[in-house]
């Protein structure tokens, strides 16, 4: 099972996300479910990286895992607003499509 737990602002907007875990739903390799949650972290973090006014932390450390935790200055609000709604409706896509291998779970919290 794939757990996915994403954290966004009061406004709607990415704070964090971690993803744990591997599907099951086929072989290694093969993994339909893991290879779409693989392409949205993979290309939301490298969209984000580097982007003017986007601070951007986290990565893979391991198979299995991934973290990305973003904070936004000046006119990197509005870019990390889309790229993070992108990146949550993919994970709600692939959450409500394969619900016995991939859970999403999203909480509001406070921006510091």
């Amino acid at each position: 099972m794939i757990r996915i737990d994403a954290a966004l602002d009061e406004a709607g907007l990415l704070l964090s996300c971690r993803v744990t875990g591997h599907a099951g739903a086929g072989p290694k390799g093969s993994d339909v479910v893991c290879a779409a949650v693989s392409v949205l972290t993979r290309t939301a973090f490298r969209t984000l990286s580097g982007r003017e006014g986007i601070t951007l932390r986290g990565g893979a450390p391991e198979r299995g895992v991934f973290r990305m935790e973003a904070d936004y200055s000046g006119n990197g609000r509005d870019f990390l607003s889309g790229a993070g709604a992108f990146l949550i409706e993919g994970f709600t896509s692939v959450a409500e499509l394969y619900p016995e291998f991939c859970e999403l779970n999203i909480h509001r919290e406070r921006r510091n």
